[in-house]
């Protein structure tokens, strides 16, 4: 099934960092030369929104809740995409997820991952 597999969630502490990564699977092996990709969340009982972008140039874009505090980045030879994120906050909590924002009505939702921000 061609989707983006995410990984890397756990709880953590108000503060605390963690690192997200983002695999892209089947024929959508290369997606992460050739789209712009995005790492997205959903908190509960809220839509999902996009939080960060990375073009295959490498210009980035975050949305304001963020920006300063997480960061997008690919590593090429692991052909994955990552979502460094410090200073986390409680409401940061929420399941997170990675896809192409031009391409999510052709590229089906992967599993997501969790990331509770707690004391």
């Amino acid at each position: 099934q061609e989707q983006f597999v995410e990984s890397g969630g756990g709880l953590v502490q108000p503060g605390g960092s963690l690192t997200l990564s983002c695999v892209p699977s089947g024929s959508l092996r290369a997606a992460l030369d050739i789209y712009i990709m995005g790492w997205y969340r959903q908190a509960p009982g809220k839509e999902r929104e996009l939080v960060a972008t990375l073009a295959p140039a490498g210009d980035t874009s975050y949305d304001d809740s963020v920006k300063g505090r997480f960061t997008i980045a690919t590593d090429k030879s692991k052909n994955t995409m990552y979502l460094q994120m410090n200073s986390l906050k409680p409401e940061d909590t929420a399941v997170y997820y990675c896809n192409a924002p031009r391409q999510t009505s052709k590229i089906s939702w992967g599993p997501g991952t969790q990331v509770p921000v707690s004391s």
